[in-house]
């Protein structure tokens, strides 16, 4: 009999089912089975004014409050548990952390209409929780990262990003990893290191200052995709100094107006393997332009059809 998602309520034992890590069959891939999510809050894109949004200031007291952090204007940036996780800390099949950053007491305010202040409190709080989240001795891996718009994974309007931490590292960062590893045991040098000076030679170089440069990859896999370095070779979020925080901000702030004049929906993330200091710090910024489809998806190969410096002249544009 076939699953019926609609049918699926509290009382089904699906939707009291935990989470799971699942592993492919022959290759080195992870799935996470959670038929719990299914129940998580939806609202709809349009819809301004939502007085049941779980992350109003009116609906708060209903989750646990990790720690807030207000703005000189009385915004506030709130840090909660996420009451839908695919990963937790009492389930060994699927264990990890997850929560959510609520990132403006604003219900509509979107990240391209904030202030610097409050674009470098919500790093700040990504500072701060991931330092937290660290402290478990059985975490190795954690992503902060932002779904903007319906077609990025956004389930709600409310301006939020996630923090997700677990016990495994996913085969693609692993991946990253080695090939990382490679480069500097082959070039005494880190790989991303190498590729900023060649960037900042380029075509594609969108943002330059002492802390932080921005270019749009030349094998990019999205439309208007952004990559974002810090100058410094550090492997965490949470090496960055204030100066830098700032830097950050005014390049996210830049991409977000960029991209809502597009009307684009985004992704962005970034990675933290534990105790790495191979990695070297970056948040990638990857819109939702376009649909994978069958050679995507057989394959593996993106079809990009921006070309990166023609992105790159949109994101340099005063």
């Amino acid at each position: 009999m076939a699953f019926d998602r609609r049918s699926l309520g509290e009382g089904d034992p699906q939707f009291m089912k935990k989470a799971e890590i699942r592993k492919s069959y022959i290759f080195d891939k992870y799935a996470i089975i959670a038929p719990g999510r299914v129940a998580r809050p939806h609202d709809n894109k349009k819809n301004k004014n939502n007085p049941n949004c779980p992350f109003c200031k009116n609906n708060l007291k209903a989750h646990k409050i990790l720690k807030t952090i207000t703005t000189k204007d009385g915004n506030k940036v709130t840090a909660i548990r996420n009451e839908f996780p695919v990963v937790s800390e009492n389930n060994s099949k699927a264990y990890g952390e997850q929560e959510v950053i609520i990132e403006s007491s604003r219900h509509t305010q979107q990240m391209a209409d904030m202030d610097l202040e409050q674009i470098t409190a919500i790093l700040k709080m990504y500072i701060s929780r991931s330092k937290i989240i660290a402290k478990n001795k059985k975490i190795k891996y954690i992503s902060c990262f932002k779904n903007q718009g319906v077609s990025a994974g956004a389930s709600l309007l409310h301006p939020h990003s996630q923090i997700f931490a677990t016990n495994i590292i996913t085969p693609d960062v692993k991946e990253e990893l080695e090939a990382l590893k490679k480069y500097t045991k082959h070039n005494k040098r880190c790989a991303y290191c190498d590729i900023i000076k060649e960037e900042l030679q380029n075509n594609c170089l969108v943002f330059n200052d002492k802390n932080i440069i921005a270019f749009t990859p030349h094998a990019s896999e999205y439309p208007y995709e952004l990559w974002i370095f810090s100058q410094r070779h550090i492997s965490s979020i949470t090496e960055l100094k204030l100066s830098e925080l700032k830097s950050l901000a005014q390049v996210i702030k830049m991409a977000c107006q960029k991209l809502k004049k597009l009307k684009l929906d985004f992704n962005y993330f970034l990675h933290d393997v534990i105790n790495e200091n191979k990695q070297h710090f970056y948040i990638k910024i990857e819109p939702r332009g376009g649909v994978w489809a069958g050679i995507e998806l057989g394959s593996g190969i993106a079809i990009d059809q921006v070309d990166p410096e023609e992105a790159a002249k949109y994101y340099q544009k005063k």
